[in-house]
């Protein structure tokens, strides 16, 4: 009888089984090597290095020409390259949802998943299980239940292991030195903001080259928009991000804050 050959067949770990690691130092020589290039290429680098690469977006003008970009760069399928994750707080402007609408419409091939406040589909439900304007009787309990669990939630269910963002430095507050890749504390989650050293202009020039649908409260001089009760519009000179929580030294809703949130985050079991 011949002899009997054993074959070893490599198998790929699944996306959902691998494990980023990037060290201080390989960080900061990524970070290095990623300032000298344009979004698109950040972009493209991403896309080819992190699998389970999500977008997170309130689609804001920085978002709208992240997912304009991805559109470009495509994957050879009939796909877009990366499933967005938008968070209805259930108190954003018509406007916003109106916009999300008009996305779909104009990329057809987009994933988008719609996360909401934990049990709540409505205003009502919300104001049933909170009370009504929450923003004002409890801020820490209102930004963590209407925008911090809701993304954890999607990371957690999703197994996101890296989602791209639209934050960058022109904006201001803890923005202003922000790196292109992160690691968010406690959750070793990912974050690369591929548009970190563009300011709010060149953004702008892009939405309008590229006819990207946005927001039309960009028209009545609102230029960071966020839920309707705390966001107005900015005026000349001010900071693009002025019109968010104004008379308020806050400047961060908690979603790129997890460690002010850590406890609360842990007790739901998104955190070890």
């Amino acid at each position: 009888m011949p002899a009997t050959t054993t074959r070893q067949v490599e198998v790929a770990p699944k996306a959902e089984d691998v494990k980023i690691v990037l060290t201080p130092s390989h960080l900061k020589h990524i970070n290095a090597q990623l300032a000298q290039l344009e979004p698109q290429e950040i972009l493209k680098w991403a896309l080819q290095t992190f699998p389970s690469l999500y977008q997170s977006t309130a689609f804001g003008l920085t978002g709208l020409a992240t997912l304009d970009m991805l559109s470009k760069i495509g994957t050879g399928g009939d796909k877009h390259p990366v499933e967005l994750i938008f968070v209805d707080t259930l108190h954003h402007f018509q406007e916003t949802l109106d916009l999300v609408d008009r996305i779909r419409e104009r990329y057809p091939t987009v994933a988008l998943t719609v996360y909401k406040p934990e049990d709540c589909e409505t205003v009502d439900d919300f104001n049933a299980k909170y009370g009504e304007r929450l923003w004002e009787t409890d801020e820490s309990t209102y930004d963590f239940v209407v925008k911090v669990e809701p993304i954890q939630r999607a990371y957690f269910e999703k197994n996101v292991k890296a989602t791209l963002t639209g934050r960058r430095k022109s904006q201001g507050g803890k923005r202003g030195d922000l790196a292109i890749v992160e690691i968010e504390e406690y959750t070793g989650l990912v974050k690369i903001n591929p548009m970190a050293n563009w300011d709010f202009k060149q953004v702008l020039n892009y939405i309008k080259t590229n006819d990207v649908p946005y927001n039309a409260l960009l028209d009545k001089g609102y230029r960071s928009v966020g839920d309707w009760h705390s966001t107005s519009p900015v005026k000349e000179g001010e900071d693009e991000r002025a019109g968010r929580w104004k008379g308020k030294a806050k400047t961060e809703c908690g979603i790129h804050e997890t460690s002010k949130f850590a406890q609360f985050l842990a007790a739901k079991k998104l955190v070890a």
